[in-house]
């Protein structure tokens, strides 16, 4: 563990892992600064647990100076900044914000001689077709578009960094869920979208949900730890889309229609989707590259952190209790009932 106090700075702070992050730290008395595009945004973020006036610099992870002013004085970074879309619309422009602000942040900071830091990836950068599984060893994706080819592009750089020494620690985290998101990330808006339309599609595979909370007390254990670099797969629980829809009656305490799909006819939709997307905004993240997560997802083997940290994930159930009681009591399911 760490003796001494961490001066952590913090990209994505304002978003959903980086703001829990960001709590965490500071909960556990360490000392957080952001790089943020907004300031206002920050404080709006963080006056509901006090932190609003948490020390900051105005910026994007894609200006290096930005980028330079935010990491002088820290001894620790987490970057979590990141565009999240699976809409093939936005794909250049996630590819090219995502790689860029990946090789300022890391790049700097390690010139730097930083010697703790934490990247949040995701398990699409070791998403593959016809593969059950992954673990630390797996190697990178086949993504060819979009988010996930991001990602890709991103773990090679780091892992050139890593290579040399640097010590980065990776986490890969896998659909993520829980109470105060900021932003309402996709996985977010997907189960509002199911809460709202009381259905639910069955097909092959199923999905892993992580806790956000789980995710930020990782990033903190594994700061405070230290060490050479290292990755970690977070996928959170798996769940069948069938026992998926049976913990969704169980939490929201409603009735839901449920219709078996084929993998086929999903894809199909989603490239519809990929072609909509260009002309209107579709609430439901729908594309081909969403449409393939859902019905081939490798289960991420998370063993190796929960060893390394001694962490138990929280249940399933709980995160999805909290998450819906959340979006309830923000507003985003108006008109629901308390669960």
């Amino acid at each position: 563990m760490a003796q001494e106090k961490l001066n952590v700075m913090v990209t994505g702070g304002t978003g959903f892992v980086g703001s829990h992050t960001v709590r965490a730290l500071v909960n556990a008395g360490h000392s957080v600064s952001l790089l943020v595009r907004s300031p206002q945004k920050m404080q709006r973020v963080f006056a509901p647990f006090g932190l609003e006036n948490l020390p900051y610099i105005e910026g994007d992870i894609t200006d290096e100076a930005s980028v330079n002013n935010a990491l002088n004085g820290c001894n620790a970074v987490v970057h979590s900044a990141a565009l999240v879309s699976v809409h093939a619309s936005d794909s250049e422009k996630v590819l090219n914000n995502n790689l860029l602000g990946t090789r300022l942040v890391f790049g700097g900071a390690w010139q730097r001689g930083i010697r703790r830091m934490v990247q949040v990836s995701s398990t699409t950068a070791l998403f593959r077709s016809g593969v059950s599984g992954v673990d630390e060893s797996s190697p990178l994706g086949t993504a060819l578009s979009g988010y996930g080819r991001s990602k890709i592009e991103c773990e090679k750089f780091v892992r050139k960094l890593q290579d040399q020494g640097a010590p980065i620690y990776t986490t890969y985290p896998g659909s993520i869920m829980g109470p105060d998101d900021p932003g309402l990330s996709e996985a977010m808006i997907g189960l509002r979208t199911f809460l709202k339309t009381r259905l639910l599609l069955e097909t092959t595979s199923g999905i892993q949900i992580i806790d956000v909370r789980d995710l930020a007390k990782a990033h903190l254990g594994l700061l405070e730890r230290g060490g050479p670099p290292a990755r970690y797969l977070m996928g959170g629980n798996y769940c069948s889309w069938t026992d998926y829809a049976e913990v969704m009656e169980e939490v929201s305490s409603r009735n839901f229609r449920r219709v078996r799909v084929s993998p086929r006819i999903l894809k199909a939709a989603g490239a519809i989707g990929d072609v909509l997307s260009r002309f209107v905004n579709l609430e439901l993240p729908l594309s081909r590259e969403s449409v393939t997560y859902a019905t081939e997802w490798a289960i991420a083997d998370d063993s190796l952190i929960k060893k390394t940290l001694d962490l138990k994930y929280l249940d399933t159930a709980e995160t999805l209790r909290d998450s819906i009681e959340w979006l309830r009591s923000s507003g985003h399911l108006k008109g629901s009932k308390k669960i």
